[in-house]
């Protein structure tokens, strides 16, 4: 059976727009928000169905620096306990967030679609870390393990100075704070590389298959972690990364480093944002200031109140902190959005990027991958211009694509499938 599927992709942050498929070509669905703005887990609440991806970014840092009133407002609700005291999150609390992006609208007009289904990213909540977590403090085992599980971290760091909110060393200081988290996971991957390697170097005297090369990685990043650096500093070749990417190293994951500071510094930062800038550039990691009150109290706004609510704190376009954490996840985790849209809904769907168009079409039912044929693209903005996908072939840009076609951002696929 021939079926169709019109797919759109369009870059950090794409939608999608669906066409009926036949009868025997089912598509899977995801939960419907209310509104392109609304971006969190809204449908969740109502009962909708929600299609979670693989990838997790956990929420760490010290205890009471904002990560459970951070995690509460992506959330769009209280689903975190936030109080005035270290470990109040002991289970990792875990959401979906989607993710922003005003041409998903667009796509929504142009095929006049009853509902917009945002791509989606997962956030973890995990408890605050403390100085010696890699030796179990503060449940500290526990904690480690479950950022372990994650893709990515946002550490969020305390850049506000305020007396009723106590921090766990007594005083606000970020480069501090930054050393303090950084240091334990650091410590927690030496400890488990030199296990490892203590293990493998057994194996290559028995010859194993392998183990030489896997003990050459691991040797590589003894010394490294042994100065306190970060594994994702290594000089690693990607055939390399591949030898130890089973070890889930805590400090290879990528990072941004989330400034939450006091609704006055939203828009500019403050000298605590400074030096966590100048701590990231050392790194290659990027920071997004953020103000996890100010998120919070956007929660019960309306769209028109909080955009001039957020003027008023001087914040440009009325763009929050959350949406442009997001977005840099998104970035960071090197992902792409392609859409299918229609008349019953326009609907994104993730993939990673430089994935070819019949694993793109995977994404959204395995018998679209199995069964590709092809794959007939336009770019976002012809189809913008254009009005209409008809209008857009007739205009000549469309064009053909086959099973090696890597989705680029902002292309819009009509994928022919036979199963």
């Amino acid at each position: 059976m021939l079926a169709k599927m019109l797919v759109m992709m369009t870059g950090a942050a794409a939608h999608v727009v669906g066409r009926r498929v036949a009868a025997r070509a089912s598509v899977m669905t995801a939960a419907t928000t209310s509104s392109p703005q609304h971006f969190l887990g809204a449908s969740a609440r109502r009962g909708g169905a929600v299609r979670m991806m693989a990838l997790k970014t956990g929420i760490v840092g010290l205890p009471n620096v904002g990560k459970s009133t951070l995690f509460n407002a992506l959330m769009e609700e209280t689903q975190a306990q936030a109080a005035n005291f270290p470990f109040c999150t002991i289970e990792p609390n875990v959401g979906i967030v989607g993710v922003p992006d005003p041409r998903l609208k667009v796509l929504a007009d142009i095929n006049s679609s009853v509902k917009t289904v945002p791509t989606t990213l997962s956030f973890v909540d995990i408890a605050g870390l403390v100085a010696g977590a890699s030796k179990g403090e503060g449940l500290g085992n526990q904690f480690l393990a479950n950022i372990r599980e994650c893709d990515a971290i946002v550490h969020v760091v305390r850049c506000f100075e305020d007396d009723n909110i106590i921090h766990v060393d007594g005083s606000v200081n970020p480069t501090r704070d930054i050393e303090v988290i950084s240091l334990e996971l650091v410590l927690a991957d030496l400890t488990q590389v030199e296990r490892r390697l203590e293990r493998v170097r057994k194996d290559v005297k028995a010859k194993k298959e392998g183990a030489a090369d896997e003990a050459a990685v691991l040797e590589k990043l003894v010394p490294l972690l042994d100065e306190g650096k970060a594994a994702r500093l290594a000089d690693l070749s990607e055939d390399e990364w591949k030898e130890v990417q089973g070890l889930g190293l805590l400090s290879a994951k990528p990072v941004i480093y989330g400034a939450n500071v006091a609704d006055s510094d939203l828009a500019e930062g403050n000298a605590m944002v400074e030096s966590v800038r100048q701590i990231a550039a050392t790194e290659g990691a990027s920071v997004v200031i953020v103000s996890a009150q100010v998120e919070a109290e956007l929660v019960d706004l309306e769209d028109e109140e909080r955009t001039t609510f957020l003027e008023e704190l001087g914040v440009e376009k009325g763009e929050t902190g959350l949406e442009k954490l997001i977005r840099e996840v998104y970035s960071l985790l090197k992902l792409r959005t392609y859409f299918t849209s229609g008349e019953t809904e326009t609907k994104a769907w993730t993939i990673k990027s430089g994935m070819r168009a019949p694993q793109a079409a995977g994404v959204i039912h395995s018998d679209f991958e199995k069964g590709f044929i092809r794959a007939e693209t336009v770019a976002y903005a012809d189809l913008v211009e254009a009005g209409s996908h008809k209008a857009a072939k007739e205009a000549g840009n469309v064009r053909a694509e086959g099973k090696e076609y890597v989705v680029e951002e902002g292309d819009v696929l009509l994928f022919r499938f036979n199963v």
